[in-house]
C-alpha cells in the first residue's frame, strides 16, 4: 500500500525487452532504495512494481514489468533518461499524509488543458471509458503516484480538475507536464465498492 506522497525522482538508466515483459533499470541517486530487497514493491509513476534485481554497488535497482502492465499505463512510454515519480511502500505506525493507494492503475487519463497561477498549476483532466461516476468534489485521485483532491467534476464531459502546490512540482514529474500528456490513473477502492454497490441495487 502507499500513500500517494511521492518521495521523489529517480532515473531511468536502461531499458531491456524480455518475453513477455520489459525491465526497468531505475537509479537510486537520492538512495531511496538503500534498503530495498528483491520481492519490495514500489511505485514508480504511481505503479506498483516488484523489485527483482539489486545493485547498490551500481546504485540502481531493476523492476520488470508485464506486457499487460505496459499497455493500460504510460510506463511503456519510457526511454532511458527520463525522470520517474518513487515512493517506497508504507511502514506500518508510519505517518500517513496522503490517502490509501494501492498501485493499481485503472488507465491513462488526458490532460485538457493546463493553467499556471502564480506558481501553482491547475489542471483540468478527461477521464476515459466510463469512470468519472467513481470521483466526487473533494475527493481523491492517484495520479502518476501522487494522491490529489478533485477541485472540480464535470460528468457531460468526463473530466475533473486539481491543482497543484509548489513543492508537488518541486518533488516530482509534474513540473514538466505538457496539454495532450496521457497520466495513469488510479480510482479510490472504496469509492469503486460504493458506486457499484448502489448501482447493483438500483438495478434490481
Amino acid at each position: 500500500m502507499y500513500t500517494g506522497i511521492v518521495q521523489g525522482l529517480e532515473k531511468v538508466l536502461d531499458i531491456r525487452q524480455g518475453n513477455g515483459f520489459t525491465t526497468l533499470v531505475i537509479s537510486n541517486h537520492q538512495d531511496f532504495f538503500h534498503d530495498v530487497f528483491i520481492g519490495a514493491s514500489v511505485a514508480i509513476n504511481g505503479v506498483c512494481l516488484t523489485a527483482t534485481q539489486i545493485d547498490l554497488a551500481a546504485n540502481q535497482v531493476h523492476f520488470d514489468v508485464s506486457d499487460l502492465t505496459n499497455q493500460l499505463t504510460t510506463l511503456k512510454a519510457l526511454k532511458a533518461g527520463d525522470e520517474v515519480n518513487v515512493e517506497r511502500s508504507a511502514k506500518v505506525g508510519a505517518e500517513n499524509g496522503g490517502h490509501n493507494l494501492y498501485g493499481h492503475i485503472e488507465g491513462t487519463a488526458t490532460i485538457k488543458n493546463l493553467e499556471h497561477r502564480g506558481e501553482t498549476f491547475h489542471l483540468d483532466i478527461h477521464i476515459p471509458a466510463g469512470n468519472i461516476k467513481y470521483f466526487f468534489l473533494k475527493g481523491f485521485i492517484g495520479l502518476n503516484g501522487c494522491s490529489l483532491t478533485v477541485n472540480r467534476v464535470d460528468r457531460a464531459n468526463s473530466e475533473i480538475s486539481i491543482d497543484l502546490i509548489p513543492e508537488t512540482l518541486r518533488l516530482t514529474t509534474w513540473k514538466d507536464v505538457q496539454v495532450g500528456d496521457a497520466v495513469n490513473y488510479e480510482i479510490d477502492q472504496t469509492t469503486r465498492t460504493l458506486v457499484d454497490t448502489l448501482e447493483n441495487i438500483h438495478q434490481r
